[in-house]
């Protein structure tokens, strides 16, 4: 359909919507003032530090968001495509005095380069084609100052499929879209430096207040952080995220390892190592736990059911999280939510989880030092860590093993230094086992598991799939028997 007469229908569609300028209204729902009572609290948790920023608010309706903005921020600019709501918002927020209001339609939309420091929006990009989103998203990491955020909240769809173009609401993007959409742009700083700038993803996941208010999951917010953009430490990729779901968690390479490791589980020695290492934890009824690097969410399942503590699985990987809440709709456990999050970026309020669990994960990062810090500080007052992690014995390593560790882009220490970084970020009662004999007793039971299920495998998968998993554990057995690769196991509690 034609830009021109999609505008034509919009306009035409909303100034039917937009007569009263309500909340009802604007929101499309009879609900709307419910819902906002739990939504915005919830929305406005998700972001940084407002104090003292500078923001611009796309799409701002009639102001719910802008209301509390006002009261936080050194200035907001507001923009609507609907004068009506641009009056009312006015009227309720003009009096605050450090907020301007604009009516524009947001593909018109010019600021000068490096004004705000984040950009708010909430149900606008999905009325925008797919190559309005790309140049609205080049132009967005132009006013933004570096290191500076971009939030949105979108309406998705969880199946892929041909979407129309429409002004009609009931027609998204799946959240793989837009993930595509917003990472791939790229905004060249002008001048003789001509670094260039990208959006990274620190958070997104699905609104709680529309899953336990509508059984809706459609609903998905996004944080994302302007960077400069370095393909070459991503594996020629845009980001590490990209490089994650492309290379080693594609979704077929995660279902390849849940076919050996169980229900829920892409983690060595699947369900038996997580009973096992989370009952070291004694967990108890209403505990905050966060799992970072979640995977498929088995051990996150294992720890609701159990214990009835509520976690937070966030892993990097979307397709790690796309396939954690199709098994949460099979679970039913409100305890437990997923995001697509990292660790290096996430920002949380400090104490706010009793437990941070981590299953073979924290090898994809470079900075362990930096982000034992941030689990520090995320930590409730004698809050439990409890972390098993690919490591490596001591230097020199094989070629073989060089080469493995380069491929995969993983950071390894051996064992013992892995605790010194524990002990450094601040923690106390820490313990650095090397779990490397473990290790090799599971991986030579799940080889014989796979050899036990081959045309199972065969069948489900392809040959070359079941050789692909054979191949790699066994490789991995040689690598732990010459001494280079080793399995710890990392507890430590925040004094």
């Amino acid at each position: 359909m034609d830009e021109a007469v999609v505008r034509h229908k919009m306009t035409e569609f909303w100034q039917e919507h937009s007569q009263q300028a309500t909340v009802e209204e604007m929101m499309l729902d009879s609900n709307a003032q419910l819902l906002t009572q739990h939504e915005l609290p919830e929305i406005l948790a998700l972001l940084p530090d407002l104090e003292g920023l500078t923001v611009l608010e796309l799409g701002a309706g009639i102001g719910r968001y802008t209301a509390h903005l006002v009261k936080k921020v050194r200035h907001v600019t507001t923009v609507d495509f609907m004068q009506k709501f641009v009056d009312r918002n006015r009227q309720e927020n003009g009096h605050q005095g450090n907020a301007d209001f604009i009516q524009s339609d947001v593909t018109q939309l010019r600021f000068p380069d490096n004004s705000f420091d984040l950009i708010f929006s909430n149900w606008l990009l999905m009325y925008l084609s797919d190559a309005e989103l790309l140049s609205l998203t080049r132009r967005m990491l132009g006013w933004l100052r570096p290191g500076g955020y971009f939030f949105f909240r979108e309406s998705c769809f969880h199946k892929s499929g041909d979407r129309k173009r429409s002004f009609d609401p009931s027609l998204y993007r799946t959240p793989a879209s837009y993930n595509h959409l917003v990472t791939s742009a790229v905004w060249a700083e002008p001048g003789p430096s001509s670094r260039s700038y990208g959006f990274e993803i620190v958070m997104t996941k699905s609104v709680q207040t529309y899953i336990k208010m509508k059984n809706n999951q459609n609903q998905l917010c996004w944080l994302l952080q302007k960077l400069p953009r370095d393909r070459s430490a991503n594996g020629g990729f845009d980001t590490f995220q990209q490089f994650l779901d492309s290379q080693q968690y594609s979704r077929r390479g995660i279902l390849r390892y849940e076919k050996i490791f169980g229900r829920g589980y892409v983690s060595t020695g699947g369900p038996s190592t997580t009973k096992e290492f989370v009952d070291l934890l004694n967990l108890s009824p209403g505990q905050r736990v966060l799992d970072v690097g979640c995977g498929i969410g088995g051990g996150d399942f294992y720890m609701a059911k159990t214990f009835g503590a509520q976690v937070l699985g966030m892993d990097l990987s979307s397709n790690m999280v796309e396939i954690a809440m199709e098994r949460a709709q099979e679970e039913h456990l409100p305890l437990v939510q997923f995001e697509v999050g990292d660790a290096t970026k996430r920002l949380f309020p400090g104490a706010s989880f009793d437990v941070v669990y981590s299953r073979d994960t924290i090898l994809h990062i470079a900075d362990k030092l930096q982000l034992f810090k941030r689990f520090h500080s995320w930590l409730k007052p004698g809050g439990k860590l409890l972390i098993s992690d690919y490591c490596c014995g001591e230097k020199p390593w094989s070629p073989q093993f060089e080469a493995y560790v380069c491929q995969r882009g993983y950071t390894l220490y051996t064992p013992q230094r892995y605790g010194k970084f524990l002990e450094e970020a601040g923690f106390g009662h820490v313990r650095a086992e090397d779990r490397t004999a473990q290790f090799i007793k599971v991986i030579k039971a799940e080889l014989e598991r796979a050899e036990g299920m081959r045309q199972e495998f065969i069948e489900e998968f392809s040959e070359d799939d079941y050789n692909a998993i054979v191949t790699g554990w066994r490789d991995k057995l040689q690598r732990c028997e010459m001494g280079d690769q080793r399995w710890g196991l990392f507890y430590a509690e925040r004094p």
